[in-house]
């Protein structure tokens, strides 16, 4: 029986945050854990979405019906399932990462957390905190920090 059953990773649509994603599905596949993904985001106002329905006039679908954050998440999955994880689920939360990737970890009790680096080792992450420091102290799980950065 594999060490890890469930595994939480975050995107937010970035590069580095595709090279943890894809590190946490080279993890689960190998455990053959449950790949769980999860986007933090903050919903646009009423009054910005109706600013960028006026501006994109025909295509003013594209700002209907999704969140930024699900393409994250499709993008993410198939990533994860080029991998071979058989078993991946997807959340668009609205929160802040920290707050969404810790109660993610709760809600699927999951025995891994997978980030990436980029905020460590910036003057701003060492002063407020970054994403991958916070959640290492705080997830109640092993956490995987990923070199994603260069």
């Amino acid at each position: 029986m594999s060490a890890y059953r469930s595994i939480v990773v975050g995107t937010d649509g970035s590069a580095t945050a595709l090279r943890a994603v894809q590190r946490a599905a080279q993890v689960a596949r190998d455990a053959q854990a449950r790949l769980v993904i999860v986007s933090a985001y903050t919903p646009a106002s009423r009054e910005d979405v109706e600013d960028a329905e006026e501006a994109l006039g025909d295509e003013s679908f594209l700002v209907r019906g999704s969140t930024p954050a699900e393409e994250n998440l499709r993008v993410a999955a198939a990533a994860a399932t080029e991998l071979g994880v058989e078993e991946i689920l997807t959340q668009a939360v609205d929160g802040a990462p920290v707050d969404v990737l810790r109660k993610a970890v709760l809600d699927h009790d999951a025995d891994l957390l997978v980030v990436g680096n980029r905020g460590l080792n910036t003057l701003s992450g060492r002063l407020l905190g970054s994403v991958p420091s916070t959640a290492a102290r705080t997830a109640g799980a092993d956490v995987l920090i990923v070199h994603t950065t260069s």
